[in-house]
């Protein structure tokens, strides 16, 4: 439904999209995943039209949207400050949109009624919304993106001001109302845990370029380069180098002699980057392994043990 075709974009003279392309179909999350300055935030303004890319295309169903301006598109966009109108009641701001599609107040009662439900504030819709708490203004903000049913939906950062728990709760709440619409949406974070929770794709975003993309569980598998490995915490990234090409790869690392099942081709004495898992070693017999330990840390169910 959604494609983007090579997108590039320069800010203060310097790249930020170099090239980005991707396509989000019907009924799908996809997560932008990326630090901060990565062009995430930047990459939904393009998609909404509040921004025009230097280079490439956003596409809806084959359809150019370069000459449609942002309120014709039909996307929905959540911001993480909300954007609520603190003169109006809980229901006037989700109705905003539907008055502006000319909804007779009755047809807009009804459908804010059903969207305040779904969002779990049915009964707040005579509220101002400046005497709600953070969670709730955001669903209200959700509430006014979803209700004019719209072709795409984006989130910026949208729970990146609330506190742990909260982010967790409405986590699954997100994903179990996006199941429930069915429309597809694009959500950019920063935040690992929110992006594998509510991707059915997560994409990684580095240095203005896709660097990793697929399932949660295929990004967390095979992260693809060292970045992306240690952006993900995704276990001890080391430093070695080749004594034994293949079966079994052998590497020298500060802390002792590894044996890998490694699908690369390697020559003896190439210097490579390892990334061992946490649960993914098993000492040999005649093995060893060796280092200070500079910090132990508690963590879950087990410790972070630093070298």
């Amino acid at each position: 439904m959604l494609e983007l075709v090579d997108i590039h974009k320069s800010y203060e003279n310097q790249p930020l999209l170099r090239g980005v392309s991707f396509s989000v179909a019907s009924g799908e999350t996809v997560c932008l995943l990326g630090s901060s300055g990565s062009g995430k935030s930047t990459l939904l303004r393009i998609i909404a039209g509040l921004e025009a890319p230097e280079q490439g295309q956003v596409r809806w169903e084959g359809e150019d949207l370069s000459p449609i301006p942002a309120h014709q598109r039909g996307f929905g966009l959540v911001f993480q400050d909300y954007a609520l109108f603190p003169h109006l009641t809980v229901a006037e701001n989700v109705a905003f949109g539907l008055k502006m599609q000319g909804w007779s107040n009755v047809e807009a009662e009804l459908r804010v009624a059903d969207e305040l439900k779904m969002v779990n504030l049915a009964d707040l819709g005579g509220r101002s919304v400046t005497d709600l708490s953070g969670g709730e203004q955001q669903r209200v903000a959700l509430a006014r993106a979803l209700v004019t049913s719209p072709r795409l939906v984006m989130f910026d950062e949208p729970l990146g001001a609330l506190d742990r728990s909260l982010r967790e709760q409405l986590t699954g709440e997100l994903r179990r109302i996006l199941r429930e619409t069915g429309i597809p949406a694009i959500y950019v974070t920063h935040d690992q845990e929110e992006a594998f929770s509510l991707g059915q794709r997560v994409l990684l975003l580095h240095e203005g370029q896709i660097v990793c993309s697929g399932t949660p569980e295929q990004v967390w598998s095979d992260p693809g380069s060292v970045w992306a490995a240690r952006f993900l915490n995704a276990g001890n990234v080391l430093t070695g180098l080749i004594k034994a090409g293949s079966h079994p790869t052998k590497v020298e690392t500060s802390i002792g002699s590894l044996e890998l099942d490694c699908r690369h081709a390697h020559s003896v004495g190439e210097s490579v980057d390892v990334l061992v898992r946490r649960r993914g070693v098993r000492q040999v017999e005649d093995g060893e392994l060796s280092g200070v330990v500079a910090d132990v840390v508690f963590w879950q169910d087990g410790y972070k043990v630093s070298l």
